[in-house]
């Protein structure tokens, strides 16, 4: 049964920047025939619980072309911090009034609306049963340690309200919480309710972001075995995968970074 979320504004922000570290540029690379970031705006929006989208990006002058992308394709857009990517969420958040913010990034193209459909519903949910403590509700579906994760990396969503949002900008000091957004949550669980969104089997160890060009290169074969799909699901990448393993070997080197992890050019 769906969750009604029709008298909320739920906005998914997805989070883009061209001068990434270990694949500059990444997000306008091409995956059959579009670039990275338009696949990831067109699988969001087949999403039921998503009311609107909003890209963010840096202020640098290096992501003038992703400004030019959305104008064209007319994706709301907001410029802001290149590091204080928590802040940029914040501020974007408040321009476009919204009241639950669904956390997305563009290096992940095979995103799952129905994915990010029981991610928010899972903090709507607990919204609707507890009033009194609405704010205090946050739901992911990637957690590190001692929650985990079921569902494959690329497939990340993480949600929380406009008043918790404003809580982590106004109290997250150090540097991953600043960039990664969403850590001030999880390692406060005494203050928030978490609710961690699960799969029933454990599809943790895949891996369908991009990162790398070994990323991309799995991420383009994927697509290619869907041609003119839009709306191919996680679960039909499953079983391509079950029916070519060898993909997996395209990337099974890549190691994922540490969620603590940040940019050291933003901290000297």
């Amino acid at each position: 049964m769906k969750t009604d979320t029709s008298g909320s504004n739920v906005i998914a922000i997805i989070q883009a920047r061209l001068n990434s570290n270990r694949l500059p540029g990444k997000v306008l690379l091409d995956i059959a025939g579009k670039p990275m970031l338009t696949r990831v705006v067109e699988r969001t929006s087949l999403a039921k619980s998503i009311s609107s989208i909003v890209v963010v990006t840096t202020t640098d002058p290096s992501d003038e072309a992703i400004v030019e992308l959305c104008e064209i394709e007319g994706y709301p857009i907001y410029r802001g911090s290149q590091f204080d990517v928590l802040d940029r969420y914040y501020q974007a958040a408040k321009q476009f009034g919204a009241e639950i913010i669904v956390r997305i990034t563009a290096d992940c193209p095979v995103i799952d609306p129905t994915v990010i459909d029981k991610t928010v519903n899972a903090l709507v949910d607990f919204m609707h049963a507890n009033p009194g403590h609405a704010q205090d509700g946050f739901s992911a579906n990637r957690l590190p340690p001692p929650w985990g994760r079921t569902y494959p990396v690329g497939l990340d969503t993480e949600v929380c309200t406009i008043a918790g949002l404003e809580l982590a900008w106004r109290e997250a000091r150090l540097p991953h919480q600043r960039e990664h957004v969403m850590p001030f949550f999880y390692e406060n669980p005494g203050r928030f309710n978490i609710i961690h969104v699960n799969h029933e089997a454990d599809f943790g160890h895949l891996r369908w972001t991009v990162d790398t060009p070994q990323d991309l290169e799995l991420i383009r074969q994927i697509f290619s075995r869907f041609p003119g799909r839009l709306d191919f699901n996680w679960l039909e990448v499953l079983d391509l995968i079950e029916r070519e393993p060898d993909l997996l070997n395209i990337n099974k080197q890549v190691q994922p970074k540490h969620y603590r992890q940040v940019d050291e050019r933003g901290y000297h």
